[in-house]
């Protein structure tokens, strides 16, 4: 009776009075991915027909534009990385906001398509330093148990910025593309800079460990998960030797010649193949991105109890079946059959390619890895879209080029396949033999 007591005072003891630090992470995350998504990274496909409309540019060129975005984001992942690393999530995100809200105003004055590129080269730096990257390696270094619902719910924040596409369409249509830039500059600045400072770069900083949990029983929860790899953290050139790291590379970069390709194209071919309005196609989107986040949130409690490997690897198949049903769509439904599918595919995978380079690799260096990442799987966010629209140019529809994104979908689910978890670095072997 008094050893149960005393169990019961101690669970007093722990329990939180407020809300875990760290779930105010995860809310920084994704209302920032929100903002992005809403009014740059999806409403980009939006931007392209009016673009299009207004100077004559070839869907190639304006593809161009989007691909330029993923390669910078790729080369300067590993600066990016190390910043993160070195500065904190709140110091980058901060900046990015800044440097966001500036090309967003530099967009509004273009007049030719050079002076189009350079504006996105600068909304494409500050929405890269403000976004995706910053806000997982935030959630990495607040959660261990719960990683992949706290990825998930962050990038949440990307599917509804998805939804409120439409109402970024309607600025528009209404007032101009010009006119919503500078509107979406300022919003960047009077939203994102507050949700920047609610960032902290690690829980110990403020007194806490991750999950919230104390430490003795962190490392028991740890100790007790087969997938997470507890103390055995890599640094980047440990990481770099493991065959794992390149097959993640390979599958992700497969997923994002779907993904990019969509983001760019997908407005243009409903609009045109199935003759919606600009608002009907920009619905579409909204579909897309509600299946997306629900996938996206389901996901996340999916990959903190499944395997995540083979969860990733029945989802590329299923970003293959979906992009060909919207390839030969012929009415409604197989539109609305690929928004389902493609949309949990998306949804289901997205936090598992985060989540699973943290059990493999560790929280150590972390954003070093993920930033290495983006070198290789700008390779999939370049040339996605560029296929589909030099195709496009070529035959007038987009079938043969999204059918060939659909079979390097299918590739990706080989790749996964292969990525099995390393072993614990030699220098950990040699330290348990001294």
């Amino acid at each position: 009776m008094a050893e149960a007591t005393s169990r019961a005072g101690a669970a007093r003891i722990w329990r939180p009075r407020t809300i875990f630090y760290g779930w105010w992470i995860v809310f920084a995350g994704g209302g920032l991915q929100m903002m992005v998504a809403a009014l740059m990274g999806q409403a980009y496909g939006a931007y392209v027909v009016l673009l299009r409309d207004d100077f004559g540019w070839s869907k190639t060129s304006l593809a161009a534009a989007s691909s330029l975005r993923e390669a910078e984001s790729g080369i300067l992942g590993p600066l990016h990385g190390f910043m993160l690393d070195r500065f904190g999530p709140r110091a980058v995100s901060r900046l990015g906001v800044v440097i966001l809200g500036i090309g967003f105003m530099l967009f509004s004055q273009v007049q030719t398509l050079w002076t189009f590129y350079g504006a996105f080269l600068v909304m494409a730096a500050g929405a890269s330093m403000c976004g995706f990257l910053t806000a997982t390696t935030a959630a990495v270094n607040w959660f261990e148990r719960r990683r992949a619902t706290a990825i998930s719910l962050t990038s949440a924040g990307f599917g509804l910025g998805g939804m409120l596409v439409p109402l970024t369409a309607l600025s528009m249509e209404n007032f101009g593309w010009r006119n919503t830039a500078i509107l979406s500059g300022v919003l960047v600045w009077v939203v994102g800079l507050p949700l920047s400072q609610l960032y902290r770069h690690r829980p110990q900083d403020m007194g806490l460990e991750p999950d919230g949990v104390p430490p003795r029983t962190q490392a028991t929860l740890v100790a007790a998960s087969d997938d997470s790899p507890g103390g055995t953290d890599f640094t980047l050139g440990e990481a770099l030797r493991t065959s794992s790291f390149w097959w993640i590379a390979l599958g992700h970069t497969s997923a994002l010649f779907v993904v990019s390709s969509m983001g760019v194209h997908l407005v243009s071919h409903v609009r045109e193949s199935q003759g919606y309005s600009l608002g009907q196609a920009s619905t579409v989107v909204l579909m897309l991105t509600f299946v997306f986040m629900c996938g996206n949130i389901s996901g996340g409690l999916l990959g903190d109890r499944v395997n995540k490997r083979l969860l990733v690897v029945t989802c590329m198949a299923m970003h293959c079946i979906g992009l060909l049903l919207l390839s030969h769509a012929v009415n409604f439904w197989m539109v609305l059959a690929f928004t389902v599918i493609h949309g949990l595919a998306w949804g289901w995978r997205g936090p598992q390619m985060t989540a699973i380079r943290a059990d493999y690799f560790g929280r150590s260096a972390f954003g070093r890895i993920m930033g290495a990442s983006n070198v290789v799987i700008i390779l999939g966010t370049i040339s996605g879209p560029l296929i589909a629209g030099l195709l496009y140019d070529r035959t007038g529809n987009y079938r043969i080029g999204f059918d060939i994104l659909a079979g390097i979908a299918l590739t990706g689910s080989v790749f996964f396949m292969l990525a099995k978890k390393p072993a614990p670095p030699e220098r950990l072997s040699r330290q348990a033999e001294a």
